[in-house]
């Protein structure tokens, strides 16, 4: 059974019913293990109205949670990631380089349709269509 670690469009998109993504994780939740971390609880939370709460931390918890993620490890590599692509021109989000770095320390496949936001060459990714 393969680990996905989810992006938060990934998270976000099945709550607004959009791209058929709830078809697609209720799917993935019967064949693998998806799973979330602290960025995107933090990124759903940010964008939700109170009255959404139950409904979307109920939807949250249905994920494997990488709580312990958060480590000076993926702290640092997250930094290291930033920092470095940003010296060759590529910009990175301190949240992308942040699940990028879980997803690479715990050799976790992403799952995104935001493929151009990660173009770390050793993170391997579960490209989604766009549309």
């Amino acid at each position: 059974m393969a680990i996905y670690l989810l992006d938060t469009s990934v998270i976000i998109d099945p709550l607004n019913n959009k791209r058929g993504r709830r078809d697609l994780l209720l799917l993935g939740l019967v064949k693998h293990l998806l799973a979330c971390c602290p960025i995107n609880v933090t990124e759903v939370y940010a964008g939700l109205r109170p009255k959404e709460e139950p409904a979307i931390e109920e939807f949250l918890r249905s994920f494997e949670y990488y709580h312990v993620t958060f480590t000076w490890r993926v702290a640092r590599l997250a930094g290291l990631l930033k920092r470095d692509y940003g010296r060759k021109g590529t910009t990175i989000t301190v949240a992308d380089a942040t699940v990028a770095a879980v997803a690479l320390i715990h050799e976790l496949t992403l799952m995104t349709d935001n493929v151009k936001d990660f173009p770390i060459k050793e993170l391997t990714l579960y490209p989604l269509p766009v549309a």
